[in-house]
């Protein structure tokens, strides 16, 4: 399957952005990631939402019809979870907005899209095409 992505470059902005709002919640890094994902798929950026814990802590975020993204604070994501890493909190982050731009058959592609932001995305141990750069692993 085809999907457009940001490239390399921008998504490891991205996934810095998302990173640092993990650790230190300062709202402006994640409106920042969230309007360069939109920002290159030409949409607006959808409302936001946080909220402590979504269907009784079973779900870590969700994507309605009218464009509004419910999501789990990170510092909430922190406690009480059995799974509480950083880099399954920005995969969800992904996840969400995947959603929110591919409408059909929105789960898989949003599965796709998630796995397809965070390649690469998180070390800079990789060449200018993507491909792992085997000297520094």
């Amino acid at each position: 399957m085809r999907m457009m992505l940001p490239p390399l470059r921008n998504r490891r902005v991205i996934h810095r952005y998302l990173a640092t709002f993990f650790r230190a919640h300062k709202e402006a890094d994640f409106n920042r990631a969230v309007s360069a994902v939109c920002r290159f798929f030409h949409l607006r950026r959808p409302c936001v939402e946080w909220f402590e814990y979504i269907d009784w802590g079973k779900t870590a975020g969700k994507t309605y019809e009218d464009g509004k993204i419910h999501l789990v604070h990170p510092e909430n994501w922190k406690n009480g979870r059995k799974y509480n890493s950083e880099r399954q909190w920005i995969n969800t982050v992904y996840h969400e907005l995947g959603h929110y731009v591919f409408w059909a058959d929105a789960e898989r592609k949003a599965d796709t899209f998630a796995f397809r932001m965070a390649k690469g995305a998180a070390n800079g141990h990789h060449t200018r095409s993507g491909q792992h750069n085997g000297r520094h692993a």
